[in-house]
């Protein structure tokens, strides 16, 4: 179908249009988690033409039932909306899953075996791709240099991301294909990582990056379009009905557009311009929002950058690093700057969220917004603060009086936190990954993982969120414990406050009569069922529109 493009259209729930008060798909005899009033219901569930149409004991149900209703037995199984992503990146997750994984590595030993392994099997000179090592797991935390990588793999280029995103390990070779050495120079809002005697280590930070980044080869449309599909497929797995897209170029929209129209996008993708692409930024400024009436594809959002990463010493910070005395980390655009585009943006009917991780990231992200707002609260502008990870608790209350949204990863925090306090100092902990303080401040809190910087898997987010442990439940009782969530709360971040944050509360994101159908059927109560149990509550069942997505057990 083709995609309505226009400014300003909103999404509205159309009426349920149901033949003879008959149902195309009953749920029957289940607990539904409506994340709207009442809460829960025990009973059935109907749908028609992919909207709900009732949602109320099973006696109710009965004249929904028809000779041709479809009817899936819950057997008082769990039912919750679908689970929504605010923060991700679909098309890296599918790149990702056809990478090496580094994800895990116990020591820079490992991950050069693994690159060597993977490197035996390829044709001489082809690139070796892999994403996830973290030096933060090694008993050796510092940066790696590329030697050993090097003697290992002479003969093939290598590029290896860091977790978070925000840095690469490259080889000798790579370094060498690229135009690396010790004479280029750092860019603004990057480095190139050097060692004593001022030659490349091999790792580069942000901005550099995107310099050598620049050079390589980039995927093909059909490679673009298969690995979204990929990444889509693991996501419905999960439970994610909706993930967002967070910073794509014209060429990722060419391949969400064709998908789209060969009806070959299995599920709701919010999109975000790479703010990075000025030229590109001003031609869909220009153009105005594409808006999908079926609300399965849209492009509203910008994403811009203020700072980079906390693991790799990015996120600008008012004070310098407890770990590394005289950075500050590094500011990937000015105040000005994000504010011309926050202002533009506006104008134009689109929303922006802003990359700001430390808290200087946030204040200069802050100021602009404000700026931006002419000084006033304008929540119905969908503004956001991607990550929000270090903030003062003074900001945090400003984001919520502006009314913008707290984009925010739970498995970051769990995922930092052996090491958070030594970068930022304990004075620094009272503003970090402050759920609670979001909400007690009245602010929004959109939930999400950043994958593939993080697992897809939303049952990891809702843990994280409630325990503020890991997977062994580590440490007693959580890391600031103070910042914990309720279920309800971390339920709520995962559907109807992330559907708000990218406008599709209308739609989906709560289970009421009139809206999508977007569904998940647990093999347990994840609402009930004892914290350390909830990572491993099975998805039994994902919907879209009422039609069914993923059913466990059954190949893609």
């Amino acid at each position: 179908m083709r995609l309505l493009i226009a400014l300003g259209l909103l999404l509205v729930p159309a009426a349920p249009s149901h033949a003879a008060d008959v149902a195309d798909l009953l749920l029957s005899g289940g607990v539904f988690y409506t994340v709207a009033e009442p809460g829960r219901v025990e009973g059935s569930l109907a749908v028609n033409d992919g909207r709900i149409v009732y949602l109320g004991d099973d006696a109710g149900a009965a004249k929904w039932r028809g000779p041709e209703t479809r009817v899936i037995e819950l057997d008082g199984r769990v039912v919750t909306p679908g689970l929504i992503d605010a923060h991700s990146h679909l098309e890296s997750l599918g790149a990702a899953l056809e990478r090496l994984d580094l994800v895990g590595t116990g020591s820079y030993a490992e991950v050069v075996e693994r690159v060597r392994a993977a490197a035996a099997g390829l044709p001489a000179g082809e690139w070796v791709r892999g994403r996830g090592w973290d030096q933060n797991d090694w008993a050796e935390k510092g940066f790696p240099e590329h030697g050993p990588l090097s003697a290992a793999v002479p003969d093939h280029p290598v590029w290896l991301t860091r977790i978070d995103g925000h840095a690469a390990l490259l080889n000798a070779r790579a370094l060498e294909l690229l135009g690396i050495d010790a004479a280029t120079a750092d860019p603004p809002g990057g480095r190139f990582l050097r060692n004593a005697v001022g030659q490349p280590t091999g790792v580069l930070v942000d901005a550099a990056m995107g310099v050598a980044g620049g050079r390589l080869p980039g995927p093909s449309a059909a490679e673009r379009r298969r690995q979204i599909e990929t990444g889509a497929e693991h996501c419905l797995a999960r439970g994610l009905t909706t993930v967002t897209e967070m910073g794509i170029a014209q060429e990722g929209w060419q391949a969400y557009e064709a998908l789209r129209a060969a009806d070959r996008l299995p599920l709701r993708v919010a999109l975000f311009l790479d703010g990075d692409q000025p030229e590109l930024v001003a031609r869909w400024l220009e153009r105005g929002p594409a808006l999908d009436p079926e609300a399965r594809l849209t492009l509203r959002g910008i994403k811009l950058y203020a700072d980079g990463a906390l693991g790799s010493r990015g996120a600008a910070l008012l004070e310098p690093y407890d770990d590394d005395p005289g950075n500050l980390g590094l500011l990937l655009a000015s105040g000005d700057e994000l504010e011309s585009v926050c202002r533009r943006a506006l104008a134009a009917g689109f929303q922006v969220g802003i990359h700001a991780i430390g808290d200087r990231g946030a204040l200069v992200a802050l100021d602009a917004i404000e700026r931006a707002f002419g000084g006033e609260s304008r929540p119905e502008a969908g503004f956001r603060v991607e990550h929000a990870q270090v903030m003062r608790p003074a900001d945090v209350r400003r984001m919520a009086a502006l009314g913008v949204i707290a984009s925010m990863q739970p498995t970051h925090a769990t995922s930092d936190m052996p090491w958070a306090g030594d970068r930022v100092g304990e004075r620094r902990l009272a503003g970090a990954y402050a759920w609670r303080q979001v909400l007690a401040a009245g602010g929004r809190l959109a939930l999400g993982s950043d994958f593939p910087v993080e697992s897809a898997d939303p049952r990891l987010g809702l843990y994280a969120a409630v325990t503020r442990q890991d997977l062994a439940g580590w440490p007693a009782g959580g890391w600031l414990p103070a910042e914990l969530l309720s279920r309800e709360e971390a339920l709520r971040g995962f559907t109807l406050d992330a559907a708000e944050s990218l406008f599709l509360d209308g739609e989906v994101g709560s289970l009421e009569v009139g809206k999508r159908a977007d569904l998940v059927v647990f093999s347990a109560d994840i609402m009930q069922v004892p914290v350390e149990r909830l990572p491993a509550v099975e998805v039994d069942l994902t919907l879209v529109d009422g039609e069914v997505a993923y059913r466990r057990g059954e190949a893609p």
